[in-house]
């Protein structure tokens, strides 16, 4: 953990951050799940989720992978979602019942470090893309351990380096660049903090989680232009979207054509843009 951070004030700018962008996930749910869906199924297989089961989901977001890990547990099994932000959670909570699947799946909002849950309850801890963003995933990691039932599985997935997450590291680099943003202290929270496998192996192991594997998948993710990726990333975003946040509107929309300029190299002859990224699974038993 990067010892200059104030966890409470990180935690309060990323609530207020997710929050902002809530709508925006809403609005491309289905380019964000074309893109990560196998990253879901896989962390599900990782867990070994089965019918019946209890899982928890942390860092749920607009709902996965805990919506993909309530179709496996089918009408016996119990899903709690969990997540910092009211608002996501909100939108996890209508796509649950427009999929039919309220009676099986309950949201909780709180953050993975502090959340208080039930001892030895889940057969399952998932988590997507949500254990780089936390001040402390140590503790988080603890919290979840203790949770779990005995020979009860943690799966989660974080970023590959920046330079094999395009469809991310795109736009935070020339953002970066045109506001002279220094990288990011070791520790700090980010989307590609957690890349490092050997460290991410270690805090598995500190929590007491046990016969810890790690695999790569990729992930794709596309878009019919660059000019609609670029609007993605403006409603989506939210680490890209803070670091903008004390520009001048035009130097912010001067920016934002720089990313869509940069995308055209992931695009074909008809202008379709595709990008493939590295996403880390890890998985460890109780």
């Amino acid at each position: 953990m990067n010892m200059q951070l104030d966890p409470n004030q990180f935690k309060e700018n990323q609530r207020q951050s997710w929050n902002s962008v809530s709508k925006g996930w809403q609005k491309w749910w289905k380019t964000t799940e074309n893109g990560a869906k196998n990253v879901s199924d896989r962390l599900v297989e990782l867990a070994n989720i089965k019918p019946g089961n209890k899982v928890l989901d942390i860092a749920t977001g607009i709902g996965e992978p805990a919506i993909t890990a309530a179709k496996r547990v089918g009408s016996n099994g119990h899903v709690m979602a969990t997540d910092m932000s009211p608002q996501m959670l909100s939108i996890a909570k209508q796509r649950s019942a427009s999929l039919g699947l309220e009676r099986v799946m309950e949201f909780k909002e709180g953050d993975a470090e502090t959340i208080e849950l039930p001892a030895s309850l889940f057969n399952a801890v998932l988590c997507r893309w949500g254990l780089m963003f936390l001040p402390d995933p140590s503790e988080a990691l603890s919290n979840t351990h203790r949770t779990l039932v005995s020979d009860g599985y943690l799966a989660a997935a974080v970023w590959g380096a920046p330079e094999k997450v395009p469809f991310l590291a795109l736009p935070i680099s020339i953002i970066r660049k045109e506001t002279h943003i220094p990288a990011p202290a070791p520790g700090t929270p980010e989307p590609f903090s957690l890349s490092d496998e050997i460290q991410l192996k270690n805090l598995l192991a500190e929590a007491g989680f046990r016969d810890v594997h790690t695999e790569r998948l990729n992930a794709v993710f596309e878009f019919d232009s660059a000019e609609d990726y670029t609007l993605f990333q403006q409603e989506t975003a939210a680490p890209a979207i803070a670091m903008l946040a004390n520009e001048a509107k035009s130097r912010q929309d001067e920016i934002w054509s720089m990313v869509t300029e940069a995308t055209k190299k992931y695009s074909n002859n008809s202008g379709h843009v595709k990008f493939s990224n590295e996403a880390i699974c890890i998985a460890g038993k109780k």
